[in-house]
């Protein structure tokens, strides 16, 4: 089991920028599909923006040109960086860990966005 401890939350206004942190254990992180996902209160989790082993990126359409996911191979870890801060964003965010046979979560980060 791929254990994930996410850092970097807290309290931003509105327009603020925040960057988020998955330090991954074990040895196959460079082979792994790495994820951002948040579920805000009421809503279901949603996919915030995901990076393949190539490092190429995807991204919420709510999120696109704000956001901006990398991975450091030689940390194994994962970053969000997050520009422009709305309160449309405030959420728990999580990280994820996808690869053959092993599919983990972070406890979650809480991100909140207010004046």
């Amino acid at each position: 089991q791929v254990q994930l401890v996410e850092s970097g939350g807290g309290l931003v206004q509105p327009g603020g920028s925040l960057r988020l942190s998955c330090a991954a254990s074990g040895s196959r992180f460079s082979s792994a599909i790495m994820g951002w996902y948040r579920q805000a209160p009421g809503k279901q989790r949603e996919l915030v923006a995901s990076i393949g082993t190539g490092g190429s990126s995807t991204y919420a359409g709510s999120v696109k040109g704000r956001f901006t996911i990398s991975r450091d191979n030689a940390k194994n870890t994962v970053y969000l960086q997050m520009n422009s801060l709305k309160p449309e964003d405030t959420a728990i965010y999580y990280c994820s860990f996808a690869a053959i046979g092993v599919r983990s979560w972070g406890q979650g980060t809480q991100v909140t966005v207010s004046s």
